[in-house]
């Protein structure tokens, strides 16, 4: 497992490598956590998210062969290289503190909302 101050350089190939496959990620996913398994603000967001009813992919870093080159080309995306990193209808929100702002400012359901990541009307149609 790599350390989020991780000294491990790589190659500005994996690196383009690895930012590509987070836009892509994100680009096909109305809400995409990037997580680690023992990360408690990441189970909290998780939480968060299926309580809210919402849509949404996570990926693990620590169980990705390259979460580690994923994190840093999100580092170099986004400005943050902590987890969880999240992202709704393709723009980049933040971090734990930040999903929890937003759903105590009541801004989160409607982003969640604009991304089709939770319905618009509860009852099927």
């Amino acid at each position: 497992m790599g350390s989020i101050f991780s000294s491990t350089q790589i190659s500005e190939e994996q690196m383009e490598t690895a930012l590509t496959k987070a836009k892509q990620i994100v680009s096909s996913n109305p809400v995409v956590v990037f997580s680690k398994t023992y990360c408690g603000y990441c189970t909290r967001v998780k939480q968060l998210l299926s309580q809210l009813g919402a849509t949404f992919k996570v990926i693990e870093l620590d169980r990705e062969s390259d979460g580690d080159e994923v994190q840093q080309a999100l580092l170099e995306w986004t400005g943050q290289r902590t987890v969880p990193n999240v992202f709704i209808g393709g723009e980049h929100v933040g971090g734990c503190d930040s999903v929890l702002a937003k759903h105590q400012q009541g801004k989160l359901l409607p982003m969640l909302k604009d991304a089709a990541a939770v319905p618009n009307n509860p009852a099927k149609v």
